[in-house]
């Protein structure tokens, strides 16, 4: 049995050390843009051959032409400026990691400028040993975190005004992957759950926003997007988490209190979703996942190096088996392993090894 379908990753990989030195020697006017595509190039076909040599499906080239998920769009779009938004992350115990990644704020209108992903695309098509797919961020993340009242406001009034203009970016980039051919497309949403995180709809509130009418804009917008994807005979993940910031998190809050609206109608083929803590709450949520969607449970964790006990994800998918099909299940890491360059604290020989847990688990429950 092929077991790509029944386990999969969510996308990112640790950079390799050899590309880390290559996008600082870069940085710092040492060796110019076709050598640090050259690096690139190189450390793909070295994710590529890991994920050959565990089983995993569908390939992904890593996330290693980015900054992090988001920054291929950013650094495409007219209307970004570089002044990082202020996120407040959760760490386990009291040490927190700053966020120095480069995000950006959205400062002016905001316009589809330049392809972010056609690079992406064209590498994966000549050299990917199977299926593969891109990641796209989702209109939701920009609108929880890339909005700033004193940065955006002159443009966009509220967070709510950039939803049509952002998703019409999307939507341009997407149309044109469907174009190229790319068959396999994943939505990154990890801001969804700030529509249960109590803090944040504190936020929304305080703007004059009602945090549920704020949610529906969104996933009309996804529903848009989605719909234009498998209309092109693109099949559509989209992923949901809590954040993924070198081991930390960004939203609490389980997904009860959207599951119904969000897996009910927003049309995709499959649902990866985080699941490694306690703080994703119990799976009883995945019955609002429609029947035929495959519900890929993040039971693996990529913010440590901890290896989970096989048996207790085997228990873990029969029990999601009360409340959904066991053919419609899939079992995955609850995210990447470096959704921005520098990645979470573990090792390449971790990441290996939590990568030939989810294929071994899959052989076990599916086999």
């Amino acid at each position: 049995m092929d077991f790509s379908g029944k386990a999969l990753h969510v996308g990112s990989l640790l950079r390799p050390p050899a590309l880390l030195q290559a996008r600082d020697r870069h940085a710092a006017g040492e060796i110019d843009a076709e050598e640090l595509w050259q690096a690139e190039d190189q450390a793909i076909l070295e994710a590529l051959a890991l994920q050959r040599d565990s089983g995993i499906g569908v390939y992904t080239d890593g996330e290693y032409r980015r900054n992090d998920f988001m920054s291929h769009l950013t650094a495409a779009t007219e209307g970004f400026v570089t002044q990082a938004p202020v996120l407040d992350w959760n760490a386990e115990g009291e040490e927190q990691t700053k966020d120095d990644s480069i995000l950006n704020l959205i400062g002016g209108g905001l316009r589809h400028r330049d392809r972010f992903t056609d690079r992406e695309a064209e590498f994966l098509a000549h050299h990917a040993p199977g299926p593969w797919k891109l990641a796209i961020p989702e209109v939701t993340n920009f609108v929880v975190a890339n909005w700033q009242s004193g940065v955006s406001g002159a443009a966009y009034p509220t967070r709510a005004d950039i939803i049509d203009d952002l998703a019409a970016v999307i939507r341009t980039e997407t149309a044109a992957l469907a174009r190229d051919g790319v068959r396999h497309v994943q939505i990154d949403a990890p801001c969804f759950t700030s529509f249960v995180n109590e803090k944040l709809i504190a936020v929304f509130e305080a703007e004059g926003l009602n945090a549920r009418e704020l949610l529906d804009r969104c996933i009309q917008a996804d529903h848009a997007i989605v719909t234009g994807l498998r209309d092109a005979g693109v099949v559509v993940g989209m992923h949901i988490c809590r954040g993924n910031y070198r081991g930390q998190w960004f939203n609490e809050g389980t997904y009860h209190g959207i599951a119904e609206e969000v897996f009910g109608r927003i049309p995709v083929d499959h649902w990866l979703l985080e699941y490694d803590t306690e703080r994703a709450g119990s799976l009883d949520p995945i019955k609002h996942v429609p029947e035929g969607t495959t519900a890929v449970l993040g039971l693996v964790t990529t913010k440590t190096g901890e290896l989970e006990d096989p048996d207790a994800l085997a228990r873990r998918l029969d029990e999601a088996s009360r409340f959904k099909a066991l053919e419609d299940l899939a079992i995955s890491p609850q995210c990447g392993f470096a959704s921005e360059v520098q990645g979470n604290p573990l090792t390449w020989d971790d990441q290996r090894r939590k990568l030939d847990l989810v294929v071994s688990v899959a052989q076990r429950v599916w086999g």
